[in-house]
């Protein structure tokens, strides 16, 4: 099966080679990089893609005509991807060098596997390892209430084209949160699969999306609107007492009435 490495390039040459490299030493090999840089500001950063890609053959590279977002690009790229399996790689993080093969495995083993998803490895701005991500775990299959809120799905995140096809697709619009509203569409088509070892070195650094504080606010609220959205793709009008009729504050709602002791505990007694 063809693997498609999607990766979503702005201002990320420096770290990009280490990740890169990571790709190369990947021990599943019959893969393609796409890449799409959304007019990267920094000098030479294209240009130097541009040579990488002249080198490899399995680079295939392309350019937004204006800065268009990260949720228009990670859009673009999916629609880019021809492989029969997809995974997102930020240009700031590293794949382990098996993390394709025990994915794909997961795919052949079956086929209406929906998607695949590992631990992560959290490590300091040079990569160098600090601890594995506490809150990856097995989730419930087919549960109307999953909304991801304690982050137990994330990467290294695969998935088959074949059902991303059957989704509205990646929301253009969203400037963060882009990853967890795929999630939650592809979740609603079937079985997802946890890998229970790391497959994904996460980069911690002030320059990353998630980590820069002047972003907060837009965070918080592509993260509200995202929860909304699949609430009303579900047909989810209430959250315990909560009247779901608008995406304000609802991040803290879910948040809340998931992590209370009873459900925590309903949910305990559910996944034995």
């Amino acid at each position: 099966m063809k693997f498609s490495i999607l990766v979503a390039h702005f201002n990320n040459w420096e770290y990009f080679q280490e990740t890169y490299q990571s790709i190369l030493n990947q021990s599943y090999k019959n893969y393609e990089i796409i890449i799409v840089d959304d007019c990267s500001s920094q000098t030479n950063d294209f240009e130097n893609l541009k040579k990488l890609a002249e080198e490899d053959a399995k680079i295939k590279l392309f350019q937004n005509k204006t800065n268009k977002g990260v949720g228009y690009t990670k859009a673009r790229l999916a629609e880019l991807a021809t492989g029969d399996i997809i995974g997102f790689v930020d240009p700031d993080d590293n794949l382990y060098d098996n993390a394709i093969e025990i994915s794909v495995e997961q795919h052949l083993k079956n086929p209406n596997l929906v998607a695949t998803y590992s631990q992560i490895m959290l490590c300091d701005e040079k990569l160098n390892p600090l601890q594995i991500y506490p809150r990856s775990k097995r989730i419930r299959k087919n549960y109307k209430y999953f909304f991801n809120i304690n982050n137990e799905v994330s990467h290294f995140f695969t998935f088959k084209k074949k059902f991303y096809t059957q989704t509205t697709g990646i929301n253009k619009s969203l400037s963060s949160s882009v990853d967890f509203d795929l999630y939650l569409k592809l979740y609603e088509l079937g079985e997802f699969h946890f890998i229970d070892q790391p497959l994904y070195l996460y980069r911690q650094h002030e320059k990353g999306v998630s980590q820069n504080k002047n972003r907060k606010e837009t965070i918080h609220q592509n993260w509200n609107q995202v929860l909304f959205d699949t609430c009303k793709r579900r047909g989810i009008d209430r959250i315990g007492n909560h009247f779901v009729d608008s995406p304000e504050d609802l991040a803290k709602v879910i948040f809340k009435w998931e992590n209370n002791f009873f459900k925590k505990f309903k949910n305990k007694l559910l996944d034995l």
